[in-house]
């Protein structure tokens, strides 16, 4: 998605990752995510959400953390959230990390469009494992297991946000040459 501010120039790519309950699996690919492109001008705003609202306001998991700061990234800050109508239109690319999330997302985004038209959602909304290689690939879900799930989530996290990087901003790049 090449995206153009209002004299034509691109804009950055703003990116929203969305799990159920925003503690697990979207804060860790944030923080992947984030860290991959913290020096990169082509990327805006980075947050990540749940579906639903059963940790809002807490921290991420210890786990998520412990897998994180293990993996050089101390900085992370978050909090969890329920996705807002509005980040369907102030978020390019909305992720999701397996088929029930997508499947929610959808059905929020033709609801947005169906009550109020086609330009209150500009985001592309679809699955963070279609860029690992792997069309629909599914981050399972580690709450309720061991912490080895959280590093396989992290090894997914980071293949995927490779791949996002590959496939859309050198896109963007390519686009504009």
């Amino acid at each position: 998605m090449a995206v153009c501010g209002t004299n034509g120039a691109q804009k950055p790519v703003s990116v929203l990752f969305v799990c159920l309950g925003n503690i697990c699996r979207s804060p860790m690919a944030e923080g992947v995510f984030r860290s991959m492109t913290k020096r990169d001008p082509r990327i805006g705003t980075i947050d990540s959400a749940g579906t639903g609202a059963y940790h809002e306001g807490s921290p991420p998991d210890p786990r998520t953390m412990s897998v994180l700061e293990e993996n050089g990234e101390k900085s992370y800050n978050h909090l969890a959230r329920k996705v807002h109508l509005s980040d369907f239109k102030d978020f390019d690319y909305i992720l999701a990390m397996d088929a029930d999330n997508l499947s929610d997302l959808s059905r929020l985004q033709r609801r947005i469009i169906k009550n109020s038209g086609a330009n209150a959602s500009a985001a592309k909304v679809m699955m963070f494992g279609d860029f690992g290689g792997q069309k629909g690939e599914e981050v399972v879900d580690p709450y309720y297991g061991a912490r080895d799930g959280f590093t396989i989530a992290y090894e997914q996290m980071t293949r995927f946000s490779k791949g996002f990087i590959e496939q859309v901003l050198q896109g963007l790049d390519t686009a504009t040459s």
